[in-house]
């Protein structure tokens, strides 16, 4: 029995880390699509000495340190909520919308897979 212990310890870390491993990892993006919203996002992630950090292109004093296991998460959230209130989908076409309700970018969504990947992380 005494034997087992070590195997079960390192199985027991290998699984712990192997779930931590996967729940951070980002959520899958269509390239074409997300591309070209980033073009508009306040939000970008900006590599750092000590990892990376969520900052904001309108507003200078926005910094966000989570920790590397919740950072895409965060950043995610943050699109989500900015998506929710910016973006607007009308026939085929992905209208994108300044703090005014102005359209200042739009784009053709071309397949089934873009329709439902901006349904789901941008929760249109």
């Amino acid at each position: 029995m005494r034997k087992f212990i070590p195997i079960a310890l390192i199985l027991g870390f290998f699984l712990i880390g192997l779930n931590v491993f996967l729940k951070s990892k980002p959520s899958s993006k269509n390239p074409r699509i997300y591309k070209f919203v980033q073009r508009y996002s306040p939000y970008y992630l900006k590599k750092t000495f000590g990892g990376l950090e969520i900052l904001s292109k309108k507003d200078k004093n926005f910094k966000l340190n989570p920790d590397n296991a919740e950072l895409y998460h965060r950043f995610e959230k943050l699109e989500y909520k900015w998506g929710k209130g910016h973006l607007a989908i009308e026939g085929k076409n992905l209208i994108i919308k300044d703090n005014n309700a102005s359209t200042i970018g739009s784009i053709i969504l071309k397949t089934n897979k873009e329709i439902k990947f901006v349904h789901k992380y941008y929760g249109l």
